[in-house]
């Protein structure tokens, strides 16, 4: 058991993918001897050497297409796209081919490709720098879509996203990179597509992914000290979507917010709340809410503290839910 930040569980998770499976390469901008922005892929290239982790032109669609045809000779290519607003260019790629050629082969080319998007707010960072482009990929059919919150997960996670035939959108949520768990990566794994239920309640259901569950958490414990117990569940995958747990706890407790970074008008919360609604319909006790960013352009860094959900505004919807 140790001390470990996420940005050394990713990079732990990189390291041993490597090690264990010759076809696994890392690519993209900055990444070899730079480390990325962020450092995640830091030492990889000194340790396996630069034809298995290497950089790339600046060139996000080229990234893409790269990845995927090497994907398609029998690699397992884990691509990084620097930032979450420069993954645009690459859009084409991903939902014309990378989304579909699986299916159009009838499963006879697995496409094994994991791209790495660090992504949201939180750190104050300039223009196209703290998206939430999850809904995008969430919606393409043919595509894996998975969120880690914790450095066991994020360890967790990578690790089976590499491993998995689909190719896997793998948002790390910047502002996490620094939070530590003492943890041992790798002792308490539980399967992508699996939510986790991080806190245990009874007035009302708290569901988010990334940033958000640690939020949640702190807005869990702040309503207790009013006498108000809620559950927070850590969807973990976004596809696939665990409905199956979160319907569970709201049969439980009757009430459900769910909370993002991404504005409000069909983000991924949406999926969620109309999902319950089908399937614990007869258990609700409320609406179910939404507590997101707002819809518009992320804004600057000085006042993106007022974009992101906060806990009064967690705190918030609660209170209206438990009101009815």
């Amino acid at each position: 058991m140790s001390e470990v930040t996420m940005a050394q569980a990713l990079n732990e998770a990189l390291r041993n993918s490597l090690r264990d499976d010759e076809s696994v390469l890392v690519l993209g901008e900055d990444i070899g001897k730079l480390g990325g922005v962020f450092r995640i892929t830091e030492n990889l290239q000194e340790e396996f050497g630069p034809t298995r982790v290497f950089d790339t032109p600046l060139a996000e669609s080229g990234i893409m297409g790269f990845s995927l045809g090497l994907a398609l000779r029998g690699y397992r290519p884990v691509a990084e796209i620097q930032f979450d607003g420069f993954i645009y260019p690459s859009f084409n790629q991903v939902v014309s081919h990378v989304a579909k050629h699986r299916f159009r082969s009838r499963g006879r080319a697995p496409v094994p490709l994991v791209v790495r998007v660090p992504f949201a707010g939180g750190i104050g960072a300039a223009e196209h720098h703290s998206e939430s482009p999850e809904a995008y990929f969430a919606h393409t059919a043919g595509l894996k879509v998975v969120v880690p919150a914790t450095p066991l997960d994020a360890f967790d996670l990578l690790t089976q996203a590499i491993r998995d035939p689909d190719p896997v959108f793998f948002f790390e949520p910047k502002s996490r990179y620094w939070s530590k768990e003492d943890s041992e990566l790798g002792a308490d794994s539980l399967a992508m597509g699996n939510a986790r239920v991080v806190k245990q309640g009874d007035a009302c259901t708290l569901i988010a992914y990334g940033a958000m569950v640690p939020r949640c958490l702190e807005t869990a414990t702040a309503a207790s000290e009013d006498g108000v117990e809620v559950e927070v569940i850590d969807l973990r995958s976004l596809v696939p979507f665990d409905l199956e747990t979160c319907a569970k706890s709201v049969e439980k407790t009757g009430r459900a917010v769910v909370v993002h970074e991404a504005p409000l008008t069909a983000g991924f919360g949406a999926e969620v709340a109309a999902s319950l609604a089908e399937s614990a319909f007869l258990h609700l006790e409320a609406p179910i809410l939404r507590v997101t960013g707002y819809d518009i352009p992320y804004p600057p860094a000085k006042v993106e503290e007022h974009y992101v959900p906060s806990v009064d505004r967690i705190l918030g919807a609660i209170d209206r839910v438990l009101s009815f």
